[in-house]
Formats: C-alpha cells, structure tokens, sequence
C-alpha cells in the first residue's frame, strides 16, 4: 500500500527541500511562538513541539490533501489532528486553482480528491472509506500451458517468446511518466528527502508534501 501512497499524484506538491527536512513527519499544528526560519517562506516548524504549520494560503490545501490520504488509505488521525484541520479546511475554502488541479490529476487518476468536490466533508470521528486500500493490487492473472506462445521448432518446453516490437514499461517507468504529465499540466514537481544514510526514511516519504 505504501507504494500507492507515494505514487498517488493528489499528494504531490513543490516544497523546498530544507523545510520538508525539517518538518519529517512531524504532525501539523500551530507555531505562533516560532520565529520564521525559512526567509520568504512563512512555514513554521517547532522542534520542540514536533509540529509544523503552513503558511495561510495553503492551510485548506492541506487539511484537504490529508483528509484524502487518510481516507483513501484508512489511515488513523489523532482527534486533535482531526480539529485543527477541521478549522483550517473550514477558514480556508477550495480555490479555484484548487479546483482546476484536481480536475487535471483526475483525469490521469481516474477519480477526485471528495474533500475538494465537495462529495465528502471530514467530521470529527470520522471514519476513513478505504478505497485506495481494495483497489492497491492488481488482479492476479494466471495462465495454462497452452495459453504460453511457443519457440518454432521447439518441443512444448515452456519457452516464452517476447513481443520485440512492443515496448513492456516496468510500475516504476509508468509511475515516472504520470508524475510527468501530472507536474507538466499543474506547475508542481517532485521533492525526494534522503535520509543520512541515503537512503529515503520511512517518516520522511510518507509526509504530506505541501506548498510554501
């Protein structure tokens, strides 16, 4: 399922790297006693709070992303998550902009954010759908012996003849090029965070990635 999260395009968004460091997987939450850290960008994040709040602008944005991930992945959302985001989804209403990229991402995607459309609404207690979670794995496909195209000339041994002439795309080629076309058509690109050890943490690939 993990692989679904990181590759559903509603959760892509620009972030500068140093400040999607910072944050980790810190929950969000209100910095009023943080002085800004990041020049021009407003982002707050204290340390010693483990909390991370976005600038104004983006405050719907993001309490409407979460609320989609953790709905679509049946996900577990602390009650004091739940009340804060509740209030800035409520503060902050879909934008146009908002609107136009979950139109463009749907079309690739094949369904919405419900939180953006208006087709769900987050209430304190809520409890998450899931569908990201039955519709993660592929069917499984079996096949006969005589279903298996044979070498000519050869004995029923089981070899396999390719299709040269037609390209296979590997999960990982496919996911690169929606990221492509869904970055291409919204303005946004794709932040990676590394780990010390460089490799990707498992907190750090799994936040929300937000603008600033």
């Amino acid at each position: 399922m993990f692989q679904a999260m990181e590759a559903d395009l509603f959760n892509l968004y620009p972030s500068v790297g140093e400040v999607n460091g910072d944050r980790s997987n810190f929950n969000y939450g209100m910095a009023s006693g943080v002085a800004p850290q990041y020049g021009q960008c407003k982002t707050k994040v204290d340390f010693d709070q483990r909390a991370a709040e976005p600038r104004d602008e983006v405050k719907g944005l993001v309490a409407r992303t979460t609320f989609y991930m953790f709905d679509r992945y049946n996900l577990n959302m602390s009650r004091q998550q739940q009340q804060l985001l509740m209030a800035w989804d409520k503060q902050f209403p879909v934008t146009s902009w908002e609107l136009v990229r979950n139109k463009r991402i749907a079309a690739i995607m094949g369904h919405s954010n419900p939180f953006v459309t208006g087709q769900r609404a987050w209430i304190t207690g809520y409890k998450p759908v899931g569908d990201g979670v039955v519709s993660t794995l592929p069917p499984r496909i079996t096949t006969s012996s005589s279903d298996v195209p044979q070498a000519a000339g050869s004995a029923s041994t089981g070899t396999i003849v390719g299709n040269k002439k037609q390209p296979h795309l590997s999960p990982a080629s496919r996911l690169s090029e929606l990221r492509q076309r869904v970055c291409e058509e919204s303005g946004c690109f794709w932040i990676r965070v590394r780990g010390s050890g460089g490799g990707l943490s498992e907190g750090r690939k799994l936040q929300m990635r937000f603008r600033h």
